[in-house]
């Protein structure tokens, strides 16, 4: 069974998350989507509604998984038996930064961290713009899934 992870904290899940998921989960034969749990940062959304967003929008795809962990990123990968790590590459400074986590992941384990491209026309979308579009009352639904669009 190849299995991958792919772990972040998704708040909220982008089209950007969306692509990568939609594009990786053709490359192996289970794909785990793992909402990281770090209590030292303060989140948009609950754990329960970033868990709600991401199960929605692939409801239909058996192959997909969706759990939340704690701790080391590969220390999980080897509790689930996840040989790979899923990780979506949006621009040189995201390369950078991901390829030190990979290279340090792959020297404390035999992970093996994949990469893809995020699609040219999501390049643009981070979680981090999507919460201050929301934050200042912006129309954010052109960049996440419907699932996350709430409905007022």
């Amino acid at each position: 069974m190849r299995r991958a992870l792919f772990p972040g904290s998704f708040d909220p899940l982008t089209l950007g998350h969306f692509d990568i998921i939609q594009r990786g989960v053709t490359l192996f034969d289970e794909l785990v989507i793992a909402i990281g749990i770090n209590a030292d940062k303060k989140y948009m959304f609950s754990l329960d509604e970033r868990v709600k967003f991401i199960k929605e929008a692939f409801k239909d795809e058996p192959k997909i998984k969706v759990t939340t962990y704690q701790g080391m990123t590969i220390d999980f990968c080897k509790k689930i038996d996840a040989n790979f790590i899923l990780r979506g590459l949006r621009n040189p400074a995201d390369f950078e930064f991901e390829k030190a986590i990979a290279h340090t992941n792959r020297k404390l384990s035999e992970i093996e961290t994949v990469f893809l491209l995020t699609s040219s026309g999501k390049s643009f979308i981070s979680s981090s713009i999507v919460r201050d579009v929301i934050r200042n009352g912006g129309d954010y639904t052109g960049l996440v899934p419907e699932t996350v669009v709430v409905k007022k």
